[in-house]
């Protein structure tokens, strides 16, 4: 239903841009990580970018919606972080820049960033069962693929 009503909106229309955002947090809420990444990539993100600018709230929040879908995939590849820790950076440098870095958003923004660096060093490193700072357990399993539960923000 919430597809239905998005696609009856203008795509441009801030209200759009919004309902396209609840339905990126539904489709990761529902685990559907492949599905939210392609819903996010394809009408909202680039036309918020467009229609809000890359500096709004709502077009950072789409950005960190793709790197969750990216880093929530069971199997995430290291290629997957490294383009999570640009989307991330560029998230955080925005946040900092547009809201300050008390703001909560930034802080999360900048915990999550923090989650990904930290997973890429265990790779690097080649830890098996390495953890990061909050405890989360990082495996790395056949090669490039990691498994990391992140609480959901």
């Amino acid at each position: 239903l919430k597809r239905e009503v998005y696609a009856m909106g203008g795509t441009s229309h801030e209200r759009t841009i919004l309902s396209g955002t609840c339905l990126a947090a539904s489709l990761l809420e529902l685990e559907l990580w492949d599905e939210a990444k392609t819903f996010v990539s394809d009408p909202p993100l680039p036309v918020a970018r467009r229609s809000l600018g890359a500096d709004h709230d709502t077009t950072l929040l789409l950005n960190e919606y793709l790197a969750r879908a990216l880093k929530q995939k069971p199997e995430h590849t290291r290629d997957d972080l490294i383009e999570i820790r640009t989307i991330m950076l560029d998230v955080v440098q925005r946040r900092r820049r547009v809201f300050g870095p008390a703001r909560p958003r930034t802080i999360n923004a900048e915990s999550q960033l923090s989650h990904v660096h930290e997973e890429l060093a265990a790779l690097r490193l080649g830890v098996v069962g390495a953890q990061d700072s909050s405890g989360f357990s990082m495996t790395p399993e056949s090669g490039t693929t990691c498994h990391v539960l992140l609480p959901c923000q």
